[in-house]
This record gives structure tokens, sequence and C-alpha cells, in this order.
């Protein structure tokens, strides 16, 4: 039976969840400082359009399907790397999530002793009979995880320049979005960029998941979550790139990691959304845990498998609390065509053809 995955923040209540503390990091302290020239270098302008959203066969929160128009926007060819988020970082000072020790108020009841900065890693479990109804054999707080020590203390990115950043909260990413004069793409943006001019499309790059049998996306091959057998070339995140472009000429819309999106998450939201470029409620509500507010994140991650979740797919959905970190969630930036200081033409004046011109 496929299971949707299990919301991070329930895994990580269980496993010390790191909490916002302090103003260390602040994305308020943030400002644009991105020369405007290279705000739009290693993007792709996206034509404005509609689009059908969501899924009628999918699970109750991609329901119903609907019409929906956006304007043109700019948006990253690929994640935002390591490099790039380590340039962002050696600008400001700015401190991840993952990196700030939490408040005792933050998390009651936990001793002072394991108040430790860290983050949430994936680690296949060392049996055969893995249930996929227990989420918390497979994933363990791991002290000094970080964004510069994805697996923790020991590992590094040295050799990863051009690989996703990893652990990153919604907001670090909100804050890495602010200094380069960009902003996080709204949830139907983010969907319409992903589906690349197909129309209705199972995967983002059409309508079997292995054509001619290969692989066009980094997710999971084997048993989960105790055996990945590799076969798309990857046991982790992979470099940018290393798969081919949707028809936009974008990178890793499906798989790889998880991209956070501007949007609140609720599962009804597509009965009432706005046709015409909408931009998420108001308020989070998530039935599961009904007092935890949540942001979207969308197109899976190199986990994914359709023994589980299956959100490579890109009209699937999932919800995160703003202050989670995980090895497996990074991020994408988009700017609005209308606004951009970079040249770009009003939104609604950009063809499909002109936006493969700039591949």
């Amino acid at each position: 039976m496929i299971q949707r995955t299990p919301s991070p923040i329930f895994i990580a209540a269980a496993a010390l969840l790191l909490s916002s503390s302090g103003d260390v990091g602040a994305s308020e302290k943030i400002s644009a400082t991105l020369p405007a020239p290279e705000r739009t270098r290693e993007m792709v302008l996206i034509p404005g359009g509609t689009f059908w959203m969501g899924s009628d066969t999918g699970p109750a929160d991609t329901r119903p399907q609907h019409r929906v128009k956006v304007d043109g926007f700019w948006m990253d060819q690929h994640e935002v790397t390591n490099e790039q988020f380590a340039r962002f970082v050696e600008s400001t000072g700015y401190v991840t999530t993952a990196e700030r020790t939490p408040a005792p108020d933050d998390l009651p009841g936990i001793p002072a002793d394991q108040l430790v900065p860290g983050s949430l890693v994936f680690t296949p479990p060392g049996t055969k009979d893995a249930s996929l109804h227990q989420p918390l054999s497979w994933w363990q707080f791991v002290p000094g995880a970080n964004w510069r020590h994805p697996e923790g203390p020991g590992s590094g990115i040295d050799d990863r320049a051009k690989h996703p950043v990893v652990h990153v909260s919604w907001d670090d990413a909100a804050a890495y979005c602010k200094w380069a004069g960009k902003r996080l793409p709204t949830e139907a943006e983010w969907e319409y960029a992903a589906r690349g001019g197909l129309d209705r499309k199972e995967y983002v790059w059409g309508g079997e998941q292995e054509p001619q049998g290969k692989h066009l996306a980094n997710i999971w091959q084997g048993r989960f979550p105790e055996q990945n057998t590799k076969e798309d070339g990857f046991i982790a995140a992979a470099p940018v790139g290393s798969f081919q472009a949707n028809g936009y000429g974008l990178y890793d819309m499906a798989g790889n990691v998880w991209e956070w999106c501007a949007d609140w998450y609720r599962p009804d939201y597509y009965a009432h959304s706005p046709a015409t470029d909408p931009s998420g409620p108001d308020t989070s509500y998530d039935p599961d845990e009904p007092g935890a507010k949540k942001r979207v994140e969308r197109g899976g991650s190199f986990l994914c498998t359709d023994q589980y979740c299956g959100s490579f797919r890109p009209a699937r959905r999932m919800k995160t609390s703003p202050d989670t970190s995980l090895c497996h969630t990074g991020f994408r930036c988009a700017i609005s065509a209308a606004v951009t200081n970079a040249g770009a033409p009003a939104a609604g004046s950009v063809t499909s053809a002109e936006v493969t011109a700039s591949k």
C-alpha cells in the first residue's frame, strides 16, 4: 500500500526537532545585496499561461484538478547549490536554523544537555522488514548535522559545490531569497514551471516513469527504506543538472531534494483557490497536526518511491513546519517578470519560443 510521507514535524518532535530561537540569522536583518545584473543569471524566463493544476487521481490534497493562470516569471534553472548558499553566508554571516542552539522555552521538558544544534538525517534501518508505518526507524536527529555537514560531524561539502544545499528550513530559504533580490515561488508557479508546457502528464517529462527503461530523475530504486540499488547512479542528492531538463529548461523538478514554496499549506485550498496567480491561503491547517503551521514543499527527493510516497510527480504536495530542516530539503528562487530589474518583458508578453531560445 502506498503511504504518504509523514509530517516531518511529527518525526522531528520525537527526535528533538529544532525550533528557531533568538534573532541570530533572522531574515529581517538581511537586505538585497546581490547586484541586479546577477539576479537572473542561471534563471529561466517562464512564459505566463494557463494550466491544469493538481490531480483528480492523486491524494485528497491534490484535488480537485483546476484551471489556473499565472503571469510570467523567472525561475532558477536548478536548485540553489552549496556554493551559492556559501556566498550568501559569507556575505551576511547568516546562521541557519540547524546551526542554532534551541532555547529551553522552545522545547520544554528536554534536558539541557540535549538542547544542541543539529538536524534530521536519513539513516537506513538495519533490518529487511522495516515497517513503512514507522518513519522514526529511518530518521535520526544528528547533533552537528547542517548544510556544511550533511551527514553530521565528519562529513563536508568540499566536493559537493554543485550539489543542492540541504538542511535549510523555510526561514533559511526565505532569507537567502531576500539577499538575492528574489523570492520563493508560489505553489502554482512551481507546478506550472515543473510541467514544462506539458498538459496534465503524470511526470514532468511525460506519461511514463521510465521511458525506454531510462531513469529521468534522482529517486529511490530498490526496497524502501533499507535498500537503494542506485540504478539512477545516485544514492543521495545528485549534483544539479545530472538529469535532462524539462520543457522549460529547468533541472531536477522531480526528485533530488524537496523544494520550499512560498505558500502556507491547507489540504482543502484547491476547492476555492483563485483562478489567477493564487498565492496560497492566509492560514495553515494540517488535519494530521491541527496545531502546527506548515509551508508547502514540492518535487519529491532522492528518497521518493512508489512504495511509499510517489511525490516526484508534479501534482504532489508536502507540508512541513517552516523551522524544520532535513537532509533532503532544499529550494530554488523566483522573480516576477513584471518587477525584475534585468530587462525582462512585462508579464504576458513572453513566448515559449523565447524561453527555449534563452536556454
